[in-house]
């Protein structure tokens, strides 16, 4: 007997869908609304908030909350929650949104996707926001660089989606909070690890993952297909690295795969929180979290990611962290393991990563079997003879 999913964040699951003929009319009435072209990262935070993946999160934020996000990593109703979710615009155009207004949000293509009413209209000091989320204001950090480029003052309210946000890659895998639930539930998992990544899956990854299946019902293997680096991995490429490692190296009904829409911030551990979150709204348990997670460069310690967890309490996150070494392989015993349960000492282990991996194939180098499985390492290879060429 499957028993109840957890609970989204909040209670409730956030649908900011307009149905049938009031979402004809809502758009119809918008192509009249002042309009509002959304960057890459808009577009992502907008299909995570329409779909319930930022429960409970119907809008982006207005002032009051983006203080208390800022400083207290709470909603002010005193719900967890640890980066603000902003849409921000130049000082140039500003005059043009006026609160209390409702504004037609575009895609770049020109076709209207969604109604906002501004319901807080607001220019924050973004160098405290900088050091708060990313414990940096330098411009090197790349989400720092995002912050500024994204403009001075921010628009927040509530959002109504009155059109399909329109995909041409994964989209057999771009499933809402809704579709994982019930597919959970169809697979009778009452407990579900989610792991998120935005490298491909190597031998490090695998290890972590499978640890999790030997003690909960199934694995979400979820991957963030958003705005990353421009040196990061393509999603296209990595979506094969995953399904072919899906294919031959797990067991297929203990494992789904689904994309994670939003745009990387590389937050460090307060995307970390973040990304929880989303993991409870899409119905999972349990978030692996291993070394430095949404992490960039040396700006967040090896493990900050996984102590950021304490600062909560177990009633303010229900999703439990399932936090991990790092794991490397060990000449010794041959196999994958983390300094818990190996008895190597230093010479004896190949510490691996998604950074060590991009060296390799940027000097034409294949990763070993100890690194990446070779189906993973062929599709590397092949990819990056292709960018070269």
């Amino acid at each position: 007997m499957n028993k109840t999913l957890i609970e989204p964040h909040g209670g409730k699951l956030v649908d900011c869908y307009l149905y049938g003929k009031e979402g004809e009319i809502a758009l119809e009435n918008a192509h009249s609304l002042p309009r509002l072209i959304l960057s890459e990262r808009n577009l992502a935070d907008l299909e995570c908030i329409v779909t319930g993946v930022y429960s409970p999160l119907d809008g982006f934020v207005g002032e009051r909350e983006y203080h208390t996000i800022v400083k207290d990593m709470r909603l002010s109703s005193g719900l967890a929650w640890s980066i603000p979710v902003t849409l921000q615009i130049p000082e140039s155009i500003a005059d043009n949104y006026k609160l209390d207004n409702e504004i037609a949000l575009s895609h770049s293509n020109g076709e209207i996707l969604a109604v906002m009413i501004i319901t807080s209209k607001f220019k924050p000091d973004q160098d405290l926001e900088a050091e708060k989320i990313y414990l940096t204001s330098e411009d090197s950090h790349p989400g720092v660089q995002a912050l500024r480029a994204e403009g001075k003052v921010y628009l927040g309210g509530s959002i109504k989606l009155v059109n399909s946000i329109p995909h041409k890659e994964f989209l057999d895998y771009r499933l809402t909070p809704k579709t994982t639930r019930y597919q959970f539930q169809q697979r009778q998992w009452n407990t579900i690890a989610a792991f998120q990544t935005r490298n491909p899956i190597h031998r490090a990854h695998e290890y972590i993952t499978k640890i999790a299946l030997e003690v909960i019902d199934g694995l979400f293997i979820n991957p963030l297909v958003g705005t990353t680096k421009s040196d990061d991995i393509p999603a296209s490429v990595r979506m094969q690295c995953y399904e072919v490692l899906m294919s031959k190296y797990y067991p297929q009904n203990r494992v789904l795969l689904g994309v994670f829409p939003a745009a990387m911030r590389y937050a460090g551990p307060r995307e970390a929180i973040m990304h929880a979150i989303a993991r409870q709204n899409y119905g999972c348990t349990h978030f692996i979290v291993g070394r430095d997670h949404a992490g960039v460069g040396s700006y967040y310690g090896t493990y900050d990611a996984q102590y950021i967890f304490s600062e909560f309490t177990s009633e303010e996150l229900r999703i439990t962290p399932l936090n991990f070494e790092h794991a490397f392989y060990c000449t010794r015993t041959q196999s994958m393991a983390t300094a818990k349960t190996s008895p190597s000492n230093s010479e004896e282990r190949i510490h691996l990563s998604g950074t060590k991996v991009r060296e390799m194939l940027k000097n034409g180098k294949t990763p070993p079997p100890e690194f990446s499985r070779p189906e993973v390492a062929e599709i590397l290879v092949k990819h990056m003879s292709e960018a070269k060429a």
